[in-house]
């Protein structure tokens, strides 16, 4: 991300800030704060607009959605300088990670729409279903705000956006600070696409317009970022008594197995540690490799991560952590290892000149007494450690304040399920990590610090809506059984319904 500076305001006078690269540390333009009246603005515009845009047909929100694909493809080139611009990451991780994705996201929630979002009879059991119909009806929840960071700032933004808005919502965005270009770009995609503009807004802002966000007139909030942060939108929503989804921080821990492929384990372990320079919610952040190939496995990925190249040059597999704030994290960690007895296979220090470059690293002989093995370090670090087997290794996984998600190399995919099953996270890869966000079928979280609640899986549109229940009467009655007054007639009924319906084995079976 770039680098943020505060500038001086007078009194009265709207706070504004600085941008500056993490390429070269020149000057990208400076960005004015939403005020807390901006927000309400924003969210009474919000509010004013969702009902028409509710009412529509739900295909027709989901026509408008599925033409901002051809939007984005047309815009992508544009979207792709703003974020090299803002993160300084290599084209082909622009490419990949934001617009693929993100086209895929736009096509695959507008084609479900209708199917997850339309009226739903279900039936019901028992003694209910002669009397009883039930329909679920998937209610917008009215205004949401989305909350979204600097790592894959238009992904991330645009994803949350287009399922709350498929659902029935009005929607403002709030993206990071230090890439608010690239974040307001999903803004501009489904503007251009047809949803009204109070329909979908965006303030900017740091974390005083987030918090503006967050106490205002919404009805949900999905938050992308820190820990921290999340706890303290969760204490907010808690009092309100509305809800949030809050995907924060991991730790990922990433397990090899004696039986693992090597080659494509060791570069997996490079790849998935370092791409958008470690700067991933899903990166491999702890390495356990068992004792009987650790031999190998260090020697691959040492060999493997001391080819990449990294700097400015477009050509370069790595760019610059996006913020100096994390260079400073990246680089505590990796020394406190390194004092610790940890030994750097390959780099171990910031790169040289003005940009805000780490080297790949390899380091071994770490351990958990390390906070490089215990906090987020969001960096470009491979850390192994020996275990003397796979018990061992979902031990250590497991002792952990995070429980994002996890990988598990192995060639034998029961085994992979079986570690899988023991290991206390949101999900599981096997022979891979960090594709599980992109697996829209799959419901998306994590467990302990990592988070509250799940996005994307099978029922991600329905998360923006309240399901709620219409039942329906099948005939015309003066009165129910159990309406006053009480009479003996009254009791008799529901004896005869005990002793009918529950008294016997087989007709229980058949209402259950």
């Amino acid at each position: 991300m770039a680098i943020v500076e505060p500038l001086p305001t007078e009194t009265g006078e709207r706070r504004r800030w600085a941008l500056t690269s993490p390429v070269d540390r020149s000057a990208l333009g400076e960005w004015e704060a939403s005020s807390a009246a901006d927000v309400d603005a924003a969210l009474a515009r919000a509010r004013a607009a969702q009902p028409a845009w509710a009412a529509r047909p739900i295909a027709e929100r989901a026509a408008i959605i599925r033409r901002a694909v051809e939007v984005l493809i047309a815009r992508k080139d544009e979207i792709v300088e703003s974020l090299r611009v803002e993160t300084g990451k290599p084209r082909a991780e622009a490419l990949t990670i934001e617009i693929l994705s993100s086209a895929d996201f736009l096509n695959h929630w507008s084609a479900r729409a209708v199917r997850q979002l339309r009226d739903e009879r279900r039936r019901l059991h028992g003694y209910l279903l002669p009397v009883k119909r039930l329909t679920v009806h998937y209610q917008p929840l009215g205004v949401v705000g989305v909350i979204t960071p600097w790592n894959a700032p238009f992904v991330l933004s645009l994803n949350p956006i287009t399922q709350a808005l498929l659902a029935g919502n009005s929607v403002v965005l709030k993206p990071s600070e230090v890439t608010p270009r690239s974040g307001a770009w999903a803004v501009d995609v489904l503007r251009e696409a047809g949803v009204p503009e109070d329909v979908v807004q965006v303030v900017h802002g740091d974390g005083e317009t987030g918090a503006a966000l967050v106490a205002g007139d919404v009805d949900k909030i999905a938050f992308t970022g820190s820990v921290a942060t999340g706890r303290r939108i969760a204490e907010v929503c808690g009092r309100r008594l509305i809800p949030c989804t809050l995907e924060l921080g991991g730790k990922d821990a990433m397990i090899v197995c004696a039986d693992a492929d090597l080659e494509r384990a060791a570069a997996g372990a490079v790849y998935l540690s370092m791409f958008n320079t470690g700067q991933v919610c899903l990166s491999v952040e702890r390495i356990y490799v068992v004792d009987s190939v650790a031999d190998e496995f260090v020697r691959l990925v040492t060999e493997k991560a001391a080819a990449l190249t990294y700097g400015a040059g477009p050509d370069k597999d790595m760019g610059p952590l996006f913020s100096d704030r994390q260079l400073e994290i990246v680089s505590r960690h990796v020394d406190q290892a390194k004092q610790a007895g940890a030994v750097a296979a390959v780099g171990g220090s910031p790169g040289k000149g003005d940009g805000l470059f780490f080297e790949p690293t390899v380091l071994v002989g770490v351990d958990h007494s390390m906070p490089l093995m215990t906090e987020e370090t969001f960096g470009p670090i491979a850390a192994i450690m020996r275990v003397r087997d796979e018990d061992e290794a979902v031990r250590l996984a497991n002792d952990s304040a995070y429980g994002l998600s996890a990988s598990v190399f192995t060639n034998d995919p029961a085994r992979a399920e079986r570690i899988g099953k023991r290991l206390i996270t949101g999900s599981v890869v096997h022979n891979d990590a960090a594709t599980i966000y992109g697996v829209t079928e799959a419901p998306f979280g994590g467990r302990k610090a990592s988070g509250v609640g799940q996005v994307n899986g099978v029922d991600a549109l329905r998360k923006f809506t309240h399901a709620q229940p219409i039942l329906l009467a099948r005939w015309r009655t003066k009165s129910e059984h159990v309406w006053y007054p009480y009479t003996a007639d009254t009791e008799k009924t529901i004896e005869t319904i005990l002793r009918v319906a529950f008294g016997n084995r087989f007709v229980r079976r058949l209402m259950s």
